[in-house]
């Protein structure tokens, strides 16, 4: 007899006390109780219960009626939920079974996740038969999505078709089929390894930022039931049923009062008033705010949205919304929430006149409803709120001496800038360029990222699915096909398989059917691209330290990171100045982190190139032990200058000898500007065996230029 697995009671995780829910718990109650909302995104640290948290939901939700026979799980009582099973007879018995909990792992499958066709009913009997994938098994349930951020983006693309048309089409090997999924999206992630796509992010209708309790009593507490669980699961949860059982009975009555709570034209004017204030995109946000307000009321158990309802759910829905790139973090600005709601309770709506036929105020607002007039701008309204807007990335901000450019974006070049004059470092005086300025540091931001051109690893590698450099894998299309083997990577190809194995010969028949034999089968050989690992090593000495220089710089390597982020690459970011190098982030899949990394990168000192180098190459050599199949394609932004330690350029050319024996794909980044310029940066590159690329030429548009001057 399978054992069953006791999963941690929620009500048991410290802050989902039925009484005061944190809002990890409150998110996920508010999603069970009103699944429209779109689902929750749960981000933090690791070791949080974000797993935890979500596995446990399902137990408090209300069982479903299905058909036993139905594989697809349809609702009997809505008749436009068809099922490929059916159609069932009238009178069919149901049974009443658990709300499912289908995991999304990350190394599933395209066929795992849409279903495909029934191998052993194709070539045992013939017969083209669907096996249902994991979405169509959610249907009515919980799709959960652990590390949601390291999904590969095809499934990502799957899960947001999904999400948005509430039903799954497959069309492949010779049938078609179609059948709902409306299911209920939990993800977890961690920053650290990386964000998640924008789109995939605004599917989410709720993010909650989780963190370790920073009280030790909090903390002993944690580990006090964890232990408890771990020595005995059953006695745990038999400890905690009635609590279980009183916040399920609870969650049933805020679903069965939803339908009665009341969403005042003014309750809804003011969740348009914040969305506008908090300057979102699209309206998304506004439907998730409000369906979480009436959510919360319910929960709460009220009939009417009060201030209180809106305010929790726009501190839920809008936080994650309010990012325009990756290298924002989000976050909301809850002083300018609370001026915006006030401090009195939303008056009702006047009565509505007798044979007006219009809305209730439950279906959205009427055409003369108050606030709802585009030219009105009534105090503290959305036209009056650009003066009180939170500060942020997603506002351009240009540097002092950097010019935008006509389209919006920084100019790459940064001629608008003053000519090389070093910033003035702890009060020094502009200009100063002595030698006693080597031994000073000046930290500059960068300029709004542009799109740089594509960098790419040499050749045709076998990593994971992404976005850079050539290589064999599952997605792409198909070159050829091959026998499987310890390296095969493709899926299994029907018709390939068939004819490798009707060539034989037809002794080789039986009854007239076909046998396989391990031989005939054939996998798919895809050609495709993958993500990389992009090592930036940025040198940050002295002679970087000229102000526009050392914006050029940032902003180049910003924008790179951007691509990278786009590309699904993993980066890394060495540094160095004085008398060393530092591995200032290890590779990573947050290019957020490497983001901010940058922003603080002071410059100053000597230049240590020969211990960047070095740096670089052990990095590089670690990384390819741990995953050889993440190809790694180092980027050196320096000027080439060599000053730091003993022979610093005998050392930096035999560090470079050293990097180019591996055999790694190197971009050098050419940072050398002004009318006299030595070219060492060009000599490095040569002696990497890598492509020089100067740093007014990274800029995508920089190469369209020279492409069209040479065309002329």
């Amino acid at each position: 007899m399978p054992l069953v697995r006791t999963h941690y009671p929620f009500s048991a995780i410290v802050g989902c006390d039925a009484a005061e829910l944190d809002d990890l718990g409150l998110s996920l109650v508010l999603t069970g109780i009103s699944p429209a909302i779109g689902g929750v995104l749960v981000r933090g640290e690791k070791g949080t219960a974000k797993s935890t948290a979500a596995r446990a939901l399902a137990a408090l939700l209300p069982p479903v009626d299905v058909h036993p026979q139905d594989r697809f799980s349809t609702d009997p009582a809505d008749p436009d939920d068809d099922s490929p099973d059916g159609p069932f007879e009238p009178g069919t018995p149901l049974e009443s079974r658990p709300v499912r909990l289908v995991e999304l792992p990350v190394g599933a499958t395209e066929d795992r996740v849409l279903g495909s066709l029934h191998l052993e009913q194709a070539l045992s009997h013939g017969k083209v038969a669907y096996e249902p994938g994991l979405l169509a098994r959610a249907h009515r349930g919980i799709l959960y999505a652990d590390e949601v951020n390291l999904l590969p983006d095809h499934l990502v693309d799957l899960l947001l078709d999904a999400a948005a048309t509430g039903r799954v089409t497959v069309e492949r090997d010779g049938f078609s089929m179609e059948h709902a999924a409306r299911f209920l999206l939990i993800g977890t992630m961690n920053p650290e390894e990386g964000e998640l796509r924008p789109q995939l992010l605004d599917r989410f209708g709720l993010t909650v930022e989780v963190a370790a309790p920073r009280d030790p009593a909090a903390r002993a507490e944690v580990v006090r039931r964890r232990m408890a669980y771990d020595a005995d699961p059953a006695a745990f949860a038999a400890r905690h049923r009635s609590a279980e059982q009183a916040l399920a009975a609870r969650v049933a009555a805020a679903r069965a009062r939803l339908s009665r709570v009341t969403l005042s034209d003014t309750a809804l004017g003011k969740i348009a008033e914040i969305c506008a204030a908090f300057d979102v995109d699209g309206l998304r946000a506004d439907i998730v705010t409000a369906r979480t307000a009436v959510a919360h009321a319910a929960w709460a158990g009220r009939t009417t949205v009060t201030r209180a309802d809106i305010r929790r759910a726009a501190r839920l829905a809008l936080p994650h919304r309010r990012r325009r790139n990756p290298f924002d973090a989000p976050g909301l600005d809850e002083d300018l929430l609370d001026r915006i709601l006030g401090d009195d309770e939303l008056p009702p709506d006047p009565p509505t006149p007798p044979g007006s036929g219009g809305p209730d105020g439950q279906d959205g607002p009427q055409d003369d409803a108050p606030g709802d007039d585009p030219e009105a701008e009534e105090p503290g309204g959305p036209h009056q709120e650009d003066a009180a807007r939170p500060p942020g990335r997603d506002e351009p901000h240009t540097s002092a001496g950097a010019t935008p450019g006509t389209d919006g974006t920084a100019d790459p070049s940064g001629d608008a800038a003053p000519l090389d004059t070093p910033a003035a470092p702890d009060g020094g005086k502009p200009g100063d360029t002595g030698p006693q300025a080597h031994g000073r540091t000046t930290t500059v931001q960068a300029t709004a990222p542009y799109r740089p051109r594509l960098l790419t690893v040499r050749g045709t590698g076998e990593g994971t699915d992404g976005r850079r450099s050539r290589a064999i894998g599952t997605r792409g299309r198909r070159v050829g096909t091959a026998r499987p083997g310890r390296d095969a990577r493709g899926p299994l190809h029907l018709v390939e398989t068939v004819r490798a194995a009707s060539a034989r010969t037809a002794t080789d028949r039986a009854g007239g059917r076909l046998r396989l034999r391990p031989e005939d089968l054939r996998t798919a050989v895809r050609e495709g691209r993958e993500a990389n690992l992009v090592l930036f090593c940025v040198d940050a000495s002295g002679s970087m330290a000229a102000r526009r220089r050392m914006v050029q710089v940032k902003t180049a390597v910003l924008s790179l990171l951007l691509d990278a982020y786009r590309r699904r690459d993993k980066v890394g970011l060495i540094t160095f100045r004085g008398t060393a190098a530092e591995l200032a982030l290890p590779p990573t899949h947050s290019v957020d982190i490497a983001a901010a990394r940058l922003d603080d990168l002071p410059a100053g000192g000597r230049t240590p190139l020969a211990e960047g180098l070095l740096e670089a190459a052990r990095v590089v050599a670690r990384e390819r032990r741990r995953d050889p199949r993440l190809r790694p394609l180092l980027v050196v932004v320096t000027d080439g200058r060599a000053t730091g330690g003993k022979d610093a350029v005998a050392r930096s050319l035999h560090a470079a000898d050293q990097v180019a024996s591996l055999g790694v794909s190197t971009v050098v980044v050419d940072s050398e500007s002004g009318p006299l310029r030595l070219g060492l940066a060009a000599h490095l590159a040569a002696r990497l065996h890598a492509d020089h690329l100067p740093v007014r030429e990274v800029s995508a548009a920089a190469l369209s230029t020279a492409v069209r001057e040479r065309a002329a």
